[in-house]
């Protein structure tokens, strides 16, 4: 397989890039103070074949717990995924061997602080604990000053992916003044065109940097393995890739699926396998669905993912998104660009179209207000066909 000349980036027992192989990796979808399910889970993750275990930190009480796990689980490096306080990695890193941020989340704590010194103390600790970083951006979670100062930079398609890549460009030269190299990018959204068109732009720019590659909120079995699957055979076989993650909504005991999917994609691009997927266009119903990681506050969440897919069939013929969040992070945001969007929080769902917020619903009557409003679209949509 072609592989991009990028720089060695050690990450515990694993190297990502420098022409070694591609490492796979997965993320626990335990609560984290679940030390029982977390470790069960790490251990599983590990064994399917991951080079890296993700594990999801907020508070302090994930620490405790995240030190009692890395004790528990010590073949497995351990990656933290830092939300809004930048702070704790300070707390996470005896623990870890890697670090990820997201440049968007460093914008909501401490906003009169400069972004670079946040990243300084980001790039102190890892120093200082042999951690490496991976600067993960998201489409849905850009900065806001980046997101409005490339507002319009695209087409349609791909909006937003300037700004991505920008973003991601822009940490790169913050890392690099402050004399840190030891880091990894991501850019992902759960567009597969936006995903390829980012990652292309970036390694253009800086192919010295190890890239993640990754499908955000790419859904269920089969639909999101064929998302993924689009981007990671026309990234990898050009070179781009040093470590890949399949997101996918699964039931708990079945995350090391993500592991397998990862791994035999690399295996059939290696042998020049090329399996026939339709080209990703905006064309029949379209349901995005996070992966079921450690943020997810209700695991009803992964059931109503499965009932959104089967109450919707009927509507596979008309060109609409629906997109089910399982958490605040992504949820609100990740959710405008749907026709329908679903965020879940611990007790409810918020039901969105487009950006419009439709309502918070109980989880055992939010399908049959979707249904309503999803006839309502394909009404119009039919209406339309007709004055055409």
């Amino acid at each position: 397989m072609k592989r991009a000349n990028s720089r060695p980036v050690r990450a515990g027992s694993v190297t990502i890039g420098g022409g070694h192989p591609i490492v796979v990796q997965s993320m626990c979808a335990t609560r984290t103070q679940d030390i029982e399910a977390t470790v069960n889970q790490a251990e599983m993750i590990h064994n399917a074949g991951a080079g890296l275990v993700r594990i999801a930190v907020d508070n302090p009480k994930d620490v405790d717990a995240l030190a009692v796990i890395r004790q528990r689980v010590p073949q497995a490096n351990l990656v933290v995924d830092l939300q809004e306080n930048y702070r704790l990695v300070t707390q996470v890193a005896p623990h870890v061997n890697k670090v990820r941020y997201n440049p968007g989340h460093l914008y909501h704590h401490e906003k009169d602080k400069p972004v670079r010194d946040k990243v300084a103390l980001i790039a102190q600790t890892a120093v200082k604990h042999d951690l490496a970083l991976r600067v993960g951006v998201n489409c849905g979670s850009v900065d806001p000053a980046m997101d409005a100062k490339f507002q319009g930079a695209d087409p349609p398609e791909l909006d937003g992916v300037t700004a991505m890549v920008e973003s991601a460009l822009e940490h790169c030269r913050i890392l690099d003044d402050l004399g840190f190299t030891r880091y990894v990018v991501s850019m992902k959204d759960s567009d597969p065109r936006k995903v390829i068109e980012g990652n292309v732009r970036f390694a253009a720019a800086r192919p010295d940097v190890p890239l993640h590659l990754g499908v955000t909120e790419a859904g269920m079995l089969p639909d999101g393995v064929i998302k993924t699957r689009i981007a990671f055979e026309q990234l990898l076989s050009r070179g781009i890739g040093d470590t890949l993650r399949v997101s996918l909504t699964l039931p708990f005991a079945d995350k090391w699926k993500e592991v397998e999917a990862g791994l035999q994609i690399i295996a059939d691009v290696e042998a020049g396998r090329y399996r026939s997927v339709p080209v990703f266009q905006d064309h029949g119903l379209n349901i995005i669905s996070c992966p079921s990681c450690s943020r997810v506050e209700n695991e009803a969440f992964v059931d109503l993912a499965f009932k959104v897919k089967e109450m919707s069939v009927y509507a596979k013929a008309y060109d609409i998104t629906i997109a089910i969040m399982g958490c605040r992070v992504n949820g609100p945001g990740e959710t405008d660009d749907a026709d329908l969007g679903l965020w879940c929080a611990p007790t409810f769902v918020n039901l969105k179209k487009g950006e419009q917020e439709l309502g918070a619903f109980p989880y055992d009557t939010v399908l049959d207000r979707l249904k309503v409003e999803l006839d309502a679209i394909i009404e119009k949509k039919k209406l339309a066909g007709a004055n055409a």
